[in-house]
């Protein structure tokens, strides 16, 4: 640790010194602080994907935007809107969807109070930046503590970016997307946008994905200037969800680059979604203060197949309210600035049903095990259940200058999470074997009813070492509270209760912009008290506490301008997880073990050229070697150089693009893992794949 250290302060030294008068406008965050500032003076780890990275990835998956940020691992095994995402090792417990990190869409809050979201309501064809926040600490972040993601859309008020834009690939892949925004005067705005995926993705069994979104936005701007601004969505989203693969399997897919049937019984999983969302913010200055209050409801049904049951659920909603108030002041004679509000949300499910497969293969002699599903159809009922989780809490932030080139950010958030869960199990599937792995009785109803307060405090400050480089420390704490799937696997496999997580981070960093090069360099410590783990046991996962995890980690990001046609690029994350306390199951101690899945390096290089109308873009990516397992027996290679190519050309309105995403067409594993009886399950990553998009803007 030395060693990084000694390296850091030489950096800081040597970019004092170098730095020149022109400094190049830094990207502006809106996530950190919940008001606009330049990223350079933001006193914690933020990464921004901006909109002309968005279009020249052609990105229409979070996966996409993402796999290229140093502390983020990504992937997705389904090439779809349903990814695997992990920020500094939060959100590992994930067993389907994401965990752990907030997800904010232009300031409305897209997770659940239990910590869930769902990516598959959200259009990216209409997102214009991306900021990833890292780490527990924001005022953003409702139990989370692995950091925020805050989407951007495109403006209302904006009518520069009204397009049509069609795309063609390989796998039977297409994608559409249209915008159009007007002002009908000076006072009133309207656009529509409306976006259309599908994906056959044909080298591999039960993977296609079929979307549709629509979403119509309004915009107000009063005479006083205080604005309003009102989203209604509505997505439908049919997503195929494919089976992972044994040793066999796999070594067979590395062969070939395709996966046929697979040993798994479970062959018809899928999520097929309906969607409808509503939001409306209003903004309005008086005096020294902004006012910001927002609402927002949704309400959603799912189909959603999976192992050993089917969940059809079609009752759903969610209620929120963000009541935000901004106060500009003076302290220290220098300006200052006070975010204060108040939060609540509550998601409501009622008569949610669980239902066991009705076709399917058996085996053996006396004991029938289920072999194979033969379709998603629903059989006999096995659960019904009413659920209620409900959060609310309160934020203040204070940022100031108490010296001239120093910048202090000050804030607490406060919240309370409640679960109350309400159900019958009449049929559970037999994991044990004994009698037969298929359904039996279950154990009749049951009640959860569980409650937790959330502590996030945070203090952090940047020094200006120059015009171009700015120097930072943080330190910052959140709590992270089981979800309510947690507590109800915990319950079924008699696992015992579940404390909510501490998380504290200690963080230095540097960041420099100048008109040529900017980087940012970011070193960290995340002490972690009765981290939420999750054990593999077959067919079956079930959650409990570690007692200690501590997480030290390196990020650096960089560009550099040749001249004004050649930039070159690079990312590394060095991360060093380890499990300081813990006994998996009560049982094997596993102190000292590194945490599965998370590679100790991981990079990044990436090349953009552009001369008149011609673009192209060159990016590849490596991930480490990790363990597959909490007990370290054992490691996955990762994968080495997965590149992607990007050729443009554009004359006036009309644009021509040509994306390859995995150039090479290396065939390897997104995710390895071994449970505790020792069987191996892999998730393939997509193949090489091709894209071809016109678009023309008006």
């Amino acid at each position: 640790m030395r060693l990084r250290f000694s390296i850091f302060a030489c950096i800081a030294l040597c970019t004092s010194i170098s730095a020149n008068d022109s400094v190049e406008l830094d990207k502006v965050s809106v996530t950190a602080t919940k008001v606009e500032r330049v990223t350079k003076e933001v006193s914690q780890s933020i990464a921004v994907v901006d909109k002309k990275e968005i279009e020249n990835k052609n990105i229409v998956t979070i996966s996409e935007a993402l796999n290229t940020t140093p502390g983020v691992n990504i992937e997705s095994s389904t090439n779809s809107s349903s990814p695997r995402l992990i920020i500094r090792g939060a959100g590992l417990k994930a067993r389907y969807g994401v965990r752990e990190i907030m997800v904010v869409k232009d300031g409305v809050p897209m997770t659940d109070p239990d910590s869930f979201t769902r990516f598959d309501f959200i259009d990216m064809q209409d997102v214009e930046s991306i900021e990833v926040q890292k780490g527990p600490g924001s005022i953003h972040a409702v139990n989370s503590t692995g950091g925020v993601i805050q989407l951007i859309t495109k403006s209302v008020f904006d009518d520069s970016e009204n397009r049509v834009k069609f795309g063609v690939g390989k796998y039977g892949s297409n994608q559409a997307n249209f915008r159009f925004t007007k002002a009908f005067d000076d006072s009133n705005y309207i656009s529509i946008n409306a976006s259309s995926t599908k994906n056959d993705n044909d080298w591999r069994k039960n993977n296609d994905l079929d979307t549709k979104q629509i979403s119509l936005k309004y915009g107000h701007i009063f005479e006083d200037e205080a604005t309003f601004e009102s989203e209604l969505s509505y997505t439908e989203s049919n997503m195929q969800l494919p089976a992972s693969m044994n040793e066999v399997e796999y070594e067979e897919f590395k062969k070939t680059g395709k996966q046929e049937d697979t040993s798994s019984p479970w062959q018809h999983s899928a999520r097929d979604s309906k969607i409808l969302f509503f939001n409306a913010k209003y903004e309005k200055e008086v005096g020294n203060i902004t006012y910001r209050p927002r609402i927002y409801f949704n309400t959603w049904e799912h189909f959603h197949p999976v192992t050993a049951m089917i969940n059809d659920s079609n009752n759903n909603k969610v209620f929120g309210t963000d009541l935000e108030l901004n106060y500009a002041h003076k302290l220290f004679a220098n300006d200052a600035i006070l975010v204060a509000g108040v939060t609540a949300k509550q998601d409501r499910t009622r008569d949610s049903k669980k239902y066991a497969y009705k076709d399917f293969n058996i085996v053996g002699m006396g004991r029938f095990n289920i072999s194979e599903t033969l379709s998603e159809k629903k059989g006999d009922l096995a659960n019904v259940e009413d659920s209620t989780a409900t959060l609310y809490g309160f934020y203040l932030q204070e940022s100031f200058k108490p010296l001239e080139k120093t910048l202090v950010d000050l804030s607490l958030r406060v919240d309370r999470v409640k679960f109350d869960v309400d159900g019958n199990e009449i049929l559970e599937y037999n994991w044990s074997g004994f009698g037969g792995q298929t359904y039996k009785t279950g154990d009749g109803r049951y009640s959860i009813n569980e409650a937790y307060t959330l502590v996030s405090p945070k203090i952090g400050v940047s020094y200006a070492l120059s015009d171009s480089t700015n120097i930072y420390a943080s330190v910052a704490s959140a709590n992270q509270a089981p979800t309510d799937n947690e507590l109800k696997t915990n319950r079924v496999e008699d696992k015992g209760t579940l404390d909510k997580t501490q998380s504290i981070n200690y963080e230095i960093g540097l960041k420099t912009r100048t008109k040529d090069f900017s980087y940012d360099l970011a070193i960290f410590q995340n002490d972690v008290k009765d981290e939420i783990t999750a054990t593999k046991e077959g067919w079956t996962t079930f959650y409990q506490n570690a007692g200690k995890t501590q997480k030290r980690g390196l990020e650096f990001s960089g560009q550099y301008n040749l001249n004004k046609n050649l930039s070159l690029g690079a990312s590394y994350t060095y991360s060093n997880f380890k499990f300081k306390e813990f006994k998996e199951d009560g049982t094997f101690n596993r102190s000292g073990n590194y945490l599965p899945y998370i590679p100790k390096h991981q990079y990044a290089i990436f090349a953009n050229f552009n001369y008149d109308r011609f673009k192209s873009r060159v990016q590849t990516r490596s991930w480490g070697s990790y363990y597959m397992d909490n007990a370290n027996s054992e490691k996955h290679s990762g994968y080495e150089f997965v590149t992607d190519v990007m050729v443009g050309y554009e004359y006036k309105n009309h644009n021509l693009q040509l994306n390859i995403n995995n150039v090479f067409d290396k065939h390897y594993a997104m995710s390895a893992q071994k449970d505790l009886d020792g069987d191996y399950t892999y998730k393939a990553a997509a193949p090489r794949t091709v894209m071809f998009t016109y678009s023309y803007k008006f």
